[in-house]
């Protein structure tokens, strides 16, 4: 089965470094600072949407000139590397081992995710990724039919796993059967509009699931 996952606050534990970053940004470039519950609601979006979403008074130029606020602070922040959720290496290994083929579809750029790759072992589980400046940025579900394309899956024989509603609605809008986890950057309720197939606690209860999802399948 073809299993794509969310990134920032589904497999690595980085919302915290991202509202810092985001905050600082916005220091550096002189706009109000949003609070934490603002931002985390706009992470998983591709990062200049995002920023104009917070920051809807600023012209195309002056959100890209934060993006480059943000980015210089992310880069210096990411010089002490996010922490994988609990569960995760483990749980990733052992769908890998039962023969699942794991994909990535994240807000971050391109770039961002080849230097995060880089420093983790568990890329190599990972058999392709799509980034939101290489196509349309979450809740478009245009990176899912393209990872989906390029593997022969029909998106209903697929799995989408994240923390946000971005992640779930555009799941939702091509018939990909969801999961979501809790302990991301949006609530259980949010979640829950989306009617994924559960919303987990813990990353390694994911596996159980996808078991679960397949024999409903038979």
């Amino acid at each position: 089965m073809l299993i794509i996952f969310d990134w920032d606050g589904t497999i690595l534990d980085s919302s915290d470094k991202i509202v810092f970053c985001m905050q600082q940004g916005a220091r550096d470039f002189g706009v109000a600072v949003r609070d934490a519950e603002e931002i985390r609601n706009i992470i998983g979006l591709e990062l200049s949407l995002a920023i104009a979403f917070l920051y809807p008074e600023l012209n195309r130029l002056a959100v890209e000139e934060m993006r480059a606020c943000y980015v210089r602070c992310f880069i210096e922040a990411d010089r002490q590397p996010c922490q994988l959720f609990p569960g995760v290496e483990a749980t990733l290994q052992a769908l890998k081992m039962a023969g699942h083929d794991l994909c990535v579809a994240t807000g971050k750029s391109r770039r961002g995710l080849d230097r995060v790759f880089a420093g983790l072992e568990i890329s190599k589980l990972f058999s392709g990724s799509r980034c939101a400046d290489e196509t349309a940025s979450k809740p478009d579900p245009l990176m899912l039919h393209q990872l989906c394309a390029e593997r022969s899956v029909d998106p209903g024989k697929a799995v989408m796993v994240g923390d946000t509603e971005y992640d779930l609605e555009m799941a939702s809008r091509i018939a990909m059967p969801r999961v979501g986890v809790s302990y991301g950057a949006h609530s259980v309720e949010r979640l829950m509009r989306w009617e994924p197939l559960s919303v987990l606690d813990e990353f390694s209860m994911l596996l159980p699931e996808i078991e679960r999802h397949q024999r409903s399948l038979l």
